[in-house]
């Protein structure tokens, strides 16, 4: 009977299924363009930096800047092994975390540095391009990479030798001239504009040290780090004190603020939407009422109690919210595709000179909470005009018919 009732007013009906799926749809588009860039930024700060589960020494997080030469881990040991072989385990990579000078010509900068395995570090560190010249490589030992920033404020290329200075682990100071292999950047302009990378072995004889700061953890797929972590703390749990295994987002706070700040407008967005359904959906069902107040009034009359005719215009919204959410999830659905298939293009981000194409990425969970959110609404709409219905005197309502 419900379903009858709308087909009654098809025009009423279709601008409410419209105003709907309209909501919907924009919903979808704005959130999934929103979560394309959470990916973006989740999947580049994993796989230029982070890696999926940093392994360090306990401490190593908040006071490793002051004494970073306190929290080594041992260059050979069988515990790095025993992580590699843990499921979902894609790589792991060495890290050697320093900092000092690097000079050429007559200009001298202070740099961030890491040493890294070139082998392990391909795997991990993907989204790390290289502009010009090429890649460390164990093929051709030495050498160094660096940030377009840092290799513009030296202004050398490929090819050109430098100078690196630094504070070795007895206090003392300790430089090595090597050669420019390659230019890289990333997505991250900072990083660029004072990094630079050399393999593990000679950051090792730089400083002066055997080991690593950092084991870094590549898993086959994003959504198992909270497992993976786990089973680690597990399997290592009877060494207590020699280990610590940080996630990926622990470390991104740029990451984490970014998405506390996009999901609040993604918030905004969805109040607004329901405010446009609520107002809407009340509006078709109060219009609904008046119209059809004789023939409730005959209805209580003949016996039809007034928790009937509650239920009935409560059965009305609910369709609506059901019949207009699927339609806004198949169309939205839809029109993400084929953006995503054209692309949407973007200005490339500061430092870097090629541009970006944007996709929408709707997942499951947005669907669903789109939908629920069609369906919660209409019903929230529904409530006034379906009580105001069963509220009617029947005297006065059959009276309304004349």
């Amino acid at each position: 009977m419900a379903l009858r009732n709308l087909g009654r007013q098809r025009r009423r009906t279709g601008l409410a299924l419209s105003a709907i799926s309209f909501g919907i749809v924009a919903l979808l588009l704005a959130g999934g363009f929103i979560e394309w860039i959470f990916w973006g930024m989740r999947e580049g700060a994993i796989h230029t930096r982070l890696g999926h589960i940093q392994v360090v020494r306990p401490g190593y997080i908040e006071r490793g800047g002051s004494d970073a030469f306190g929290y080594l881990l041992p260059e050979q040991a069988t515990e790095f092994d025993m992580i590699k072989s843990v499921d979902h385990v894609q790589a792991v990579a060495p890290r050697l975390v320093f900092n000092g000078l690097i000079s050429h010509n007559e200009t001298t900068l202070s740099f961030i540095g890491e040493g890294v395995d070139p082998e392990h570090e391909k795997e991990i560190s993907q989204h790390l391009f290289i502009r010009a010249g090429e890649d460390l490589s164990k093929q051709k030992p030495g050498g160094v990479i660096l940030g377009t920033g840092l290799a513009a404020s030296l202004g050398v290329q490929p090819g050109d030798s430098v100078i690196l200075l630094a504070t070795t682990v007895a206090g003392g100071i300790n430089a090595v001239e090597t050669r420019v292999a390659g230019v890289f950047y990333s997505s991250s302009k900072a990083f660029d504009d004072a990094a630079l990378r050399v393999s593990i072995e000679d950051a090792r004889q730089l400083l002066r040290v055997s080991g690593s700061h950092v084991w870094v953890v590549l898993l086959d797929d994003t959504s198992r780090t909270a497992g993976v972590l786990r089973e680690l703390q597990a399997k290592f749990a009877e060494g207590v004190g020699a280990f610590e295994f940080v996630p990926w987002n622990d470390l991104a706070d740029f990451y984490n603020k970014t998405v506390v700040l996009l999901s609040r407008q993604i918030d905004i967005v969805k109040l607004i939407i329901g405010l446009i359904i609520v107002l809407s959906i009340s509006n078709v069902l109060i219009m609904s009422v008046l119209d059809r107040t004789a023939e409730i009034g005959t209805l209580m009359a003949v016996g039809i109690a007034r928790r009937h005719i509650l239920r009935l215009f409560l059965g009305e919204g609910c369709l609506l919210g059901i019949i207009g959410g699927i339609v806004g999830l198949v169309v939205g659905f839809l029109l993400s595709k084929l953006i995503s298939a054209i692309g949407i293009p973007m200005p490339p981000p500061p430092g870097v000179d090629v541009g970006i194409t944007g996709r929408i990425m709707v997942t499951l969970p947005m669907m669903a909470g789109a939908f629920v959110l069609a369906v919660g609404t209409t019903l929230i709409a529904s409530l006034y005009p379906a009580w105001k219905a069963s509220r009617l005197e029947i005297v006065d309502a059959l009276r309304h018919s004349r």
